[in-house]
């Protein structure tokens, strides 16, 4: 053989050598990316790791990751966004949001029913005129009121976006998320949600109730994010904040807070495993509710579910509800807690909650105490342990029940968490969190 055949012969078999590899790579690859559980380099198609806490229990999270090219989609504006949620039946979707997309683009006023006037509204209902005695609820519907629950009415079919089972939305860069939209998880189960930034929705025609409280109080509608009744939830590298529109710039009617957020998310209605991971929420009041109701009804459709996860997030700013926990067992681990001046509390113990609380980080402000960190709503147990608190370690419960002896907390939630991926000593939790934690830095 000459060498210049040897040469031709050698290329030949590296060309077939490489062409092997290639197959076997592919072959490879697509396998494992099929395998629940595996982290595809594709974000898209990534599913939840074995043992990541409550929404790996059982079948595991794995949302759209088995979608075809056909049931991929990029949506930029909130059109887009909902006809991709409606398209292709009940297989499994992947839905890509590119940029930021407004859900109330038009403006408040494109939502207001025709006649509706604010000022005649607070002319009406005014305490002075009103009282605070009565409800709103037998006003008619041309009524200020009756106009208010129409515009309502409108915004609330306009900004809400349902997503279907074995679906994964997950925002394209560092920009990515939506302003003035609720998503609601409602009755389905294998969602992932990723990568994505939630601007609060604001309200725009909040309620005055005279008989809340002893002055009367706004209510508002319309969470970020709902999972009611829904199961197998995964939501990961999100931020969730009030952004342009804190409640500290809102004005005061009637001598209270005009109110236009409710809550960041809420896991409701008898809503089961869910891992919340790497999200960070910030500036916001009533920020998570897990069980949204005590009454005897809601709690036989909760009992035994409710079973949520939170690890490596960040809650900034945030005054009370992070989480607020009523029949659910509830693990919440790694992560960083840092309280401003108008901080209430983090933990809420409600109605038959099972929460364990560990190797969490605190940064409080001076002047505001340890014992604030756990808030008694009901007689329920708790486990806190190896949590700190700027830098030292302390019993949350303890300090608590020393310091506000008239809510003292039953230590021993009852159950271990064992759905866990590695846990990091508290004192290691502010540096990784904050650098790792909310969209744009997923890898």
């Amino acid at each position: 053989m000459s060498t210049q055949e040897w040469h031709g012969h050698a290329i030949q078999k590296a060309a077939a050598l490489a062409g092997c590899t290639a197959l076997v790579l592919s072959l490879t690859a697509a396998t494992a990316e099929a395998r629940p559980g595996h982290h595809s380099r594709d974000a898209a198609r990534q599913t939840l790791p074995a043992k990541d806490g409550w929404a790996s229990q059982g079948t595991g999270t794995t949302g759209g990751a088995a979608a075809d090219a056909a049931h991929v989609h990029t949506v930029t504006t909130w059109a887009e966004f909902r006809a991709a949620l409606a398209a292709g039946g009940d297989g499994p979707r992947i839905i890509k949001v590119k940029g930021t997309i407004d859900a109330v683009s038009e403006g408040c006023d494109a939502f207001a029913a025709p006649g509706y006037d604010f000022d005649a509204y607070l002319e009406k209902y005014s305490p002075e005129n009103w009282g605070l005695d009565t409800d709103l609820a037998d006003e008619p519907d041309d009524s200020p009121e009756g106009l208010r629950r129409t515009s309502a009415a409108r915004q609330d079919q306009s900004i809400k976006a349902n997503v279907p089972a074995d679906t994964t939305i997950i925002g394209v860069g560092r920009n990515a998320g939506f302003k003035g939209a609720s998503l609601q998880i409602k009755g389905v189960d294998n969602v992932i949600v990723r990568n994505l930034t939630f601007e609060s929705p604001v309200d725009c025609f909040p309620q005055w109730d005279p008989t809340d409280g002893d002055k009367g109080n706004w209510n508002s509608e319309y969470d970020s994010a709902v999972v009611h009744g829904s199961t197998h939830v995964w939501l990961d590298h999100n931020t969730f904040t009030d952004g342009e529109h804190p409640d500290s710039a809102a004005p005061t009617h009637f001598g209270m807070l005009y109110q236009q957020h409710d809550g960041q998310l809420d896991i409701v209605k008898g809503a089961d495993y869910v891992t919340a991971s790497w999200n960070v929420f910030s500036e916001h009041d009533k920020t998570i509710l897990i069980g949204n109701s005590d009454s005897e009804s809601t709690a036989v459709g909760d009992r035994g579910h409710l079973k949520v996860t939170f690890h490596h997030n960040l809650f900034e700013n945030l005054v009370e509800r992070a989480p607020r926990v009523r029949f659910g067992q509830v693990d919440v681990y790694n992560n960083h807690f840092v309280a401003a001046d108008d901080y209430a509390y983090s933990f809420g113990v409600g109605k038959e909650s099972a929460l364990v609380a560990e190797h969490n980080a605190f940064t409080l402000p001076a002047g505001v105490s340890a014992a604030k960190v756990l808030k008694k709503w009901s007689e329920a147990p708790v486990t806190a342990a190896h949590n700190q608190v700027n830098g030292r370690t302390v019993d949350l419960i303890a300090v608590h029940n020393a310091q506000i002896p008239g809510e003292t907390l039953r230590p021993g939630a009852g159950w271990t968490p064992t759905l866990r991926t590695k846990v990091l000593p508290a004192k290691a939790v502010p540096a990784v969190v904050d650098h790792g934690a909310g969209a744009g830095r997923l890898r």
